[in-house]
């Protein structure tokens, strides 16, 4: 089957389809028993990041077990930073953490581009290795984190509330921020080129705290960024599409729809679908199921994917969550919900 003929990248092109693809954020995870197994014999989550063979088991277990229509990488927004130079290490339990070498926060200090590589060639093999061993009508998304999400985490070390130390150091070093951001974007920029080098037939930007953002910060840190990237990227590879989240959003989807210069936007769990379709200009949207359905054992879930799905219908649509599964979600609910969208 050739890329432009598989579902999820009919829809990325802007066609509506009877039956909208479906795949979900962190579809490879700790909901899944093979998942754990898997994270178990890696060692460590950054291990099985960049352990090529593991990291495509993983990507694999949920295609075979429920027969997604797309996989995405396996791998983390923090590998970006860790191959900057920054350290970074997963502290099981609570997350992630980060230091610099000197302690400050230093754009200078960061590796060029042109030294990532060193770091990341294991995630392009991965990706290589998932292009030939997907099957053939499932589509293979890469990722990375835009470059505001990633500075926050390198500016305070850690995931907070609000991000407020990125927040600070933007109103307080606003050219030493930028700085900061203007590396991460090159080295996003080179990473999603290497993936798609390596077989990724579609991308996604995930702007997880773009939400913390004020309308006068909002085009400046996310929307200027992620145009920059898919600009660059779309002249290199006219045929790959790009997915931008900025999460939490909320009335500045329609300006980064109508900025950005992304083919699709994924949108999160308080945006409402009647108003997205009208608010992103006929741009493809991808979401927005609360990802809480996912974990109870009787709830609205069939009911809510059917709203959607009719709130949908006619348009470009392809199914997701408003954020990633939990690793708290029933398998048995992940069923229904296939069962819910095909049938």
């Amino acid at each position: 089957m050739q890329s432009g003929d598989k579902k999820l990248m009919r829809v990325l092109k802007g066609e509506a389809v009877e039956q909208p693809p479906i795949w979900l954020m962190r579809q490879a995870g700790r909901y899944l028993p093979e998942y754990k197994k898997t994270r178990a014999e890696a060692g460590s989550f950054l291990d099985l990041c960049f352990t090529p063979e593991l990291a495509e088991e993983v990507t694999l277990q949920p295609i075979r077990r429920f027969g997604f229509d797309a996989a995405i990488l396996f791998a983390d927004i923090l590998l970006i930073p860790k191959a900057m130079g920054v350290n970074v290490w997963f502290v099981e339990g609570e997350g992630p953490r980060l230091s610099w070498d000197g302690g400050a926060v230093d754009p200078g200090a960061v590796r060029p581009t042109d030294e990532i590589d060193e770091t990341l060639s294991p995630v392009y093999e991965t990706v290589s290795r998932l292009s030939k061993s997907l099957p053939e009508e499932v589509a293979l998304i890469g990722f990375a984190g835009a470059p505001w999400t990633v500075a926050t985490y390198m500016v305070a070390g850690r995931g907070t509330p609000d991000q407020g130390p990125a927040r600070q150091m933007m109103y307080a070093q606003p050219e030493t921020f930028m700085a900061l951001i203007d590396k991460i974007a090159d080295a996003t920029i080179h990473y999603l080129d290497m993936q798609i080098q390596a077989g990724a037939e579609a991308i996604k930007l995930f702007d997880s705290w773009a939400g913390v953002l004020g309308p006068y910060d909002f085009e400046k840190y996310c929307t200027a960024p992620a145009r920059r990237i898919a600009q660059t990227l779309r002249a290199k590879h006219p045929n790959v599409p790009m997915i931008g989240f900025p999460r939490g959003a909320g009335a500045m989807y329609s300006d980064f729809a109508r900025d950005a210069e992304v083919d699709a936007v994924a949108i999160d769990t308080q945006v409402p679908l009647e108003w997205i379709r009208n608010a992103v200009g006929g741009l493809p949207v991808q979401g927005n199921l609360d990802p809480i359905l996912m974990t109870l054992e009787d709830g609205p879930l069939v009911d809510r994917t059917r709203q959607i799905l009719d709130a949908m219908r006619g348009y470009p649509h392809i199914f997701n969550l408003g954020h990633g599964i939990t690793p708290n979600g029933r398998i048995e609910n992940v069923h229904t919900l296939i069962e819910t969208v095909r049938s």
